[in-house]
């Protein structure tokens, strides 16, 4: 049995890269979906692979305030890759709450974050692909017309910075049913469309239909049922795009 940075090949790590704002990073209730436990899952923290456990990104308190941490797309997500591929799957969570695509551009502190944490993920596993749900906060005129260059910029920039320009890219769309508070007319709708036009000029990208899925109370935030799905249809489009990944068995 080969051994290559420490790992054993049959403990190879396939890990992937979560980035975005609240509804990648969660808001679900932690107790209102059983927990997912998954040996073969497994998250980055304090830059070593342990098992996975949610909140898998605490970007926010987990038991206080109004916007705090808990249920997000990661640990179904994983679970589902890991059971259809069968393999080990690996977390890299980056997504902070109330962030705008301009404070993910290059060269600032969440990019350079992401990017940081990605390459120590790779030391010790295969990076395969980038998670992104983002665009609530850009969800208003001026934000969604020029969401398509920034983003197209920032994302060219990473997969750069990261040595594959075609690492598999899956954008998570935005809810059909914020709150008026929450949204300008049909901005939501107007996003969608926007991402639609990316996948369809962006090697190796997909959308991951979103539209339909429930929000929380607060008109906002997916709850945890729709967390739970999300992360399965993330995991739906991944294998779809980039197809089955290698089996650790094979």
């Amino acid at each position: 049995m080969q051994i290559k940075d420490g790992i054993k090949e049959s403990e190879q790590i396939f890990s992937f890269l979560l980035i975005g704002q609240s509804n990648m990073a969660g808001r679900g209730e932690l107790g209102d979906v059983p927990p997912i436990v998954n040996p073969d899952c497994r998250m980055l923290r304090m830059g070593r692979w342990q098992r996975m456990a949610e909140p898998v990104n605490p970007d926010r308190d987990i038991f206080s305030g109004r916007f705090h941490s808990g249920i997000g797309p990661q640990a179904s997500f994983a679970d589902a890759v890991a059971r259809t591929c069968g393999v080990r799957v690996g977390i890299i969570p980056c997504a902070d709450g109330g962030t705008s695509l301009d404070e993910w551009r290059e060269g600032s502190v969440l990019y350079d974050h992401a990017l940081m944490m990605s390459r120590l993920a790779m030391r010790t596993s295969r990076l395969c692909g980038i998670l992104w749900h983002q665009g609530e906060s850009d969800c208003r005129h001026g934000g969604v017309e020029t969401y398509f260059e920034k983003f197209t910029a920032m994302i060219t920039a990473l997969r750069r910075d990261l040595g594959q320009g075609d690492l598999p890219l899956l954008i998570g769309e935005l809810s059909a049913h914020y709150a008026p508070e929450w949204q300008m007319g049909d901005m939501p709708l107007e996003m969608n469309a926007v991402f639609a036009r990316l996948a369809a000029t962006l090697p190796s990208t997909a959308v991951v239909p979103a539209a339909d899925l429930p929000l929380k109370e607060d008109g906002l935030h997916f709850n945890a049922h729709a967390q739970r799905e999300l992360g399965r249809r993330y995991a739906a489009v991944y294998t779809s795009l980039a197809g089955a990944l290698p089996s650790v068995s094979h």
